[in-house]
């Protein structure tokens, strides 16, 4: 068993951790592929249990309260998006969620009040494409502080660089250009890291729907490096939920 402390810093909702963070740390604990399932909202600031099970899997708990739980999996995509680092630029300028729309403002990855350096403040937006299938797209220049030990950034920064976009993408309307504000919260992610790349390295990071089921709505995501090198891939299922919830007041 080992101790995890989301901080407060790398809060989603106001009083829960990032999606994306929380998979990622737990995630570390999984030598390749990994798949988190969310099942309660991690809080901050609070000593959490990362215990490992008999078979193989691991649990976050926060005393008897199950929060997570991680697999070994085969993470595999039937396309890969890219696009230029210019091209996500300007993507990011078409992002459907503007900065006074915002459901979570405040939120480690998407954030628009979140300080640079301090989020990632990626924002994803629609490319320039003639595709019946909708691809959307962000700049990211890790910052320094997102480093680990080794020098290069931090596994579970990658997994929350690719975990809000795809909710981006599930909620993206095509025919108009703009969200279906349905409140939704990620639910379960699945992750491989090709490589990890050194804080101040410009990257992309391009995202697609895949479908919708009642309340469950999925996505996939890919990062790039500048030059196109291969450096993580997602798949994400979000689920739809009463506002409160999204707010944490439910």
């Amino acid at each position: 068993m080992t101790e995890i402390i989301i901080d407060k810093r790398y809060c989603g909702p106001p009083n829960s951790g990032n999606g994306g963070y929380v998979c990622g740390r737990l995630a570390r604990h999984i030598p390749g592929g990994a798949e988190v399932t969310l099942r309660a909202p991690p809080p901050l600031d609070k000593p959490l249990d990362a215990i490992a099970t008999d078979d193989g899997t691991w649990e976050l708990r926060d005393g008897a309260t199950l929060l997570a739980t991680a697999r070994a999996a085969h993470v595999e995509l039937a396309r890969l998006e890219t696009a230029s680092f210019e091209a996500a630029c300007a993507a990011e300028l078409l992002t459907p969620v503007k900065p006074h729309e915002h459901p979570l403002p405040a939120c480690f990855v998407c954030g628009p009040a979140r300080a640079k350096g301090d989020g990632l403040r990626i924002f994803a937006g629609p490319l320039e494409r003639r595709s019946q299938s909708p691809v959307l797209a962000a700049s990211w220049t890790p910052d320094p502080n997102l480093a680990a030990e080794d020098g290069l950034v931090a596994p579970e920064f990658l997994w929350s660089a690719l975990d809000c976009p795809t909710g981006y993408a599930c909620n993206y309307d095509q025919q108009n250009g703009s969200s279906d504000w349905a409140p939704i919260l990620l639910g379960r992610m699945s992750a491989r890291i090709e490589a990890r790349p050194r804080p101040g390295e410009r990257c992309v990071v391009t995202t697609w729907p895949i479908g919708r089921d009642g309340r469950k709505r999925t996505a996939e995501a890919a990062l790039h490096d500048e030059a196109g090198s291969l450096l993580a891939v997602a798949r994400t299922t979000w689920i739809v939920v009463d506002p409160d919830v999204l707010l944490g007041r439910g």
